[in-house]
């Protein structure tokens, strides 16, 4: 459990570090309500759009958690069942996640932005019982909820509806007495839709032990202690706000800063930032490139002591521009929908500006060829964890209701992540890219991240995106799509520009032969870039 001694030495930790898994396990009653046992202490401070603010001791939650669990009991839902948990940043959200672990309940999180065919998909494939969801979700859902015959019960919040149980009415008469499901560490808890380059979203099932897991995440890349508040912005459908919005400041005791609101704007991200005593924060990269467009020497920091990016590498251009302004330095770290962190520049390292870091202590991570083998330093390969003889803390059960597909992503008694990197000889990892993002140009490999960086380096350019495109003479060649600057207009001149300026900061074989200049770039919810959808763009298959 959470304490307030945070890794110093790293080589020491790493080699020192077992990990403790009961054979029960309940995040509620061993994390939330031991925190409750002290009425005042603060889990949340939540505020919107509209200046409303709302403070929730883990007393609060975990009172609304219990209640809520009767609600849900009461309309038929037993331990293994699954809910679909389908909120914004609502407070409310926190509750229903606890309420579920509370109950053995399988909390299937989603996206706010899910259609109703998504909908429909995602309560069929996982059989879900129950949904929970808002007004404009639930009106979605009602218009495939004939075709869902498993889902039984829907809640809804902020407002009553027809055929819905509503949140607040429901709570109100609820009593709060609920005995805490005696669930095993190995028992399934989450479940999260996680979209693949192809086809439907596979499910990635966690059991209890994942919050376990994420021990490692609060307290050795997030660095949070007892009396911080951590602002994670995150949307809650997928699988970072269990990392960083829910198991990993809450296993430390640290309160959590939620804004809510139904879009990114970056001032009024730095203008709650310098009102509010944020101690630390993690963001996708895009948030911090859009964050250091802004003038940052108009706002204060008083209180940010550590900020971490994860998604996707961070380019070192941002993060000397976000050090010169707040102090901090934004520690890289690694994982997946399927993981805890694992990988990270953590505080007790010298970080390496776009490097993933180090492995996590706990997890064997290598970077190994096609034979499960490990090759030797600044050798590309694909990233693996090592799950034999013992599986680590942390890292998903399986694909759910997919065997094939997890037998699949396993070799030779390793986990395959799916990325391709190297590792430097002091053990630092490198991000080259998805397995099948690499682009291949005249027999030499490309990774898009490289060009990327190379590109936002450049004053004109506030993002950018690499892809392959076909090529007679080639095969293929390096196609960016770049967002520019304000200021900035795209022309031929500015094409000719961006390709001497890459040529000049990578090796010359690199740069983009094609530029476009768009004003979006399609991204996933996580606000990961889409290349899949730009590359198949190019090569029509569209």
């Amino acid at each position: 459990m959470g304490n307030n001694f945070n890794m110093t030495n790293y080589d020491e930790t790493y080699a020192t570090f077992k990990w403790e898994v009961p054979e029960f396990s309940n995040f509620a009653s061993e994390v939330v309500d031991k925190y409750a046992e002290d009425p005042e202490k603060l889990a949340m401070l939540w505020v919107d759009d509209a200046g409303r603010e709302v403070r929730k001791t883990f007393r609060d939650i975990s009172v609304a958690s219990r209640k809520l669990a009767n609600v849900m009991a009461k309309n038929g839902l037993r331990s293994g069942d699954v809910v679909l948990l389908v909120l914004p940043r609502n407070y409310e959200w926190w509750e229903v996640f606890t309420a579920c672990i509370r109950m053995g309940v399988v909390v299937a999180p989603g996206t706010t932005q899910l259609t109703a065919k998504d909908l429909k998909y995602r309560a069929n494939t996982s059989e879900a019982k129950a949904i929970v969801a808002t007004e404009a979700v639930a009106a979605r859902f009602d218009e495939v909820a004939a075709e869902c015959p498993t889902v039984t019960t829907r809640i809804v919040i902020e407002k009553s509806r027809k055929n819905w149980i509503f949140y607040d009415e429901a709570l109100a008469s609820a009593s709060d007495a609920f005995k805490t499901a005696k669930t095993r560490s190995d028992d399934n808890c989450i479940v999260y839709f996680t979209s693949g380059t192809t086809g439907f979203p596979k499910m990635a099932l966690h059991t209890h032990a994942y919050a376990i897991g994420h021990q490692v995440t609060g307290k050795f890349w997030l660095d949070l202690k007892l009396d911080d508040m951590h602002w994670n912005i995150s949307d809650t459908g997928w699988a970072k706000a269990a990392w960083s919005s829910y198991f990993g400041p809450w296993n430390m005791g640290s309160a959590l800063f939620v804004h809510h609101t139904d879009r990114f704007d970056p001032k009024k991200t730095l203008e709650l930032l310098s009102q509010y005593p944020v101690t630390t924060m993690c963001g996708a990269p895009t948030i911090y490139r859009m964050l250091v467009l802004e003038d940052l020497s108009k706002y204060t920091f008083p209180s940010l002591r550590h900020c971490v990016g994860a998604g996707e590498p961070l380019n070192p251009e941002i993060i000397e521009v976000w050090k010169k302004a707040t102090g901090c330095t934004i520690r890289d770290g690694y994982g997946q929908t399927e993981s805890v962190v694992l990988c990270g520049n953590f505080p007790c390292i010298e970080p390496r500006f776009g490097s993933m870091g180090k492995p996590t202590p706990g997890f064997n991570v290598q970077v190994i060829d096609d034979d499960g083998n490990i090759l030797p330093a600044d050798t590309e390969g694909d990233i693996a964890v090592r799950v034999e003889p013992q599986r680590p803390v942390g890292l998903f059960k399986e694909y759910w209701k997919e065997p094939d597909r997890t037998a699949s992503v396993h070799r030779n008694g390793w986990y395959l992540t799916g990325d391709r990197a190297y590792r430097d000889n002091d053990g630092y990892f490198w991000f080259v890219g998805r397995s099948d993002d690499v682009i291949l140009s005249s027999g030499y490999r490309i990774g898009p991240f490289e060009v990327e960086s190379a590109l936002i380096e450049h004053p004109a350019v506030a993002e950018s995106a690499v892809v392959s495109s076909p090529d007679e003479t080639r095969g293929e060649v390096v196609k960016a799509f770049v967002i520019l600057t304000p200021g900035y207009t795209g022309s031929d001149a500015l094409v000719k520009e961006l390709q001497d300026y890459v040529k000049k900061v990578t090796a010359p074989y690199k740069y983009p032969r094609r530029i476009d200049f768009v004003t979006t770039l399609p991204k996933t919810v996580s606000g990961k870039i889409r290349r899949i959808d730009l590359r198949n763009r190019e090569w029509g298959r569209n």
